[in-house]
């Protein structure tokens, strides 16, 4: 068998996992190893029942619980609704972010004028989002500037962390879809991405890693930490 993923901790009621970029959560077209929902089902017993308690975009790595029971789920996804849920990311981003940690609110919604039905914007009737970073160092590679940074999402909206930095003018290396060129997006999802784009796109996924998730569950504070893949951890070393 293929290897389907590193497991972080596993007991009757959790699989905690850390997700491999580039693997979509739910299935799709393809084979048994193409989501990481087909992948859970062939690393637990057969007839195992088994939910996805937090999604991770199809590019983000990084730390993803699993419920073994439909209890366990529906604790957890109470936690959840009540923010009890600590998650940490670490994202690589354009440019040199000038103050060294701050928080940003804008407000998102649906983003009415893109070609792409999936993506958002900041928007002032939107839904309220709270996003906390901190720069972790600043670099360079190739005369181009980067800065690593930790992110803390306070609030769950979908592509939250990417569309705050990218609002504040510091996108994810690697983005298609938030990055300045929603094409980049659409010709991955055509398969018409050219030599040219991937090298504009620096890496092949986005640099984003779901790091940690911190919660109490059933009576004990728990935390699931999980390391970036060496393509990530790779682009922030520097000679």
């Amino acid at each position: 068998m293929a290897h389907l993923f590193d497991v972080i901790y596993e007991d009757a009621d959790l699989l905690v996992l850390n997700k491999p970029a580039g693997l979509v959560c739910h299935p799709t077209k393809g084979d048994e190893y193409s989501s990481l929902i087909s992948r859970i089902r062939l690393h637990l017993p057969p007839g195992t029942t088994s939910h996805l308690v937090n999604r991770l975009d199809r590019e983000t790595s990084g730390v993803t619980i699993a419920a073994r029971s439909s209890k366990a789920a529906g604790e957890l996804g109470k936690l959840l609704e009540k923010r009890a849920v600590q998650k940490e990311y670490l994202a690589i981003v354009h440019g040199w972010v000038p103050m060294e940690h701050g928080s940003i609110t804008f407000s998102l919604g649906k983003d009415e004028k893109s070609k792409v039905t999936v993506k958002d914007c900041v928007r002032s009737d939107g839904a309220e989002a709270h996003t906390d970073f901190f720069v972790e160092r600043r670099f360079e590679r190739e005369d181009r500037q980067f800065t690593l940074m930790r992110v803390i999402p306070h609030t769950g909206r979908k592509h939250q962390i990417r569309i705050h930095l990218a609002a504040l003018g510091h996108p994810v290396v690697g983005d298609k879809l938030y990055g300045g060129d929603e094409d980049l997006y659409l010709a991955l999802a055509q398969d018409r991405l050219t030599d040219e784009q991937r090298a504009r796109l620096i890496l092949p996924n986005q640099a984003l890693h779901a790091l940690s998730i911190r919660l109490t569950w059933r009576g004990e504070e728990r935390c699931f930490t999980a390391p970036p893949d060496e393509t990530f951890t790779n682009f922030c070393q520097t000679t």
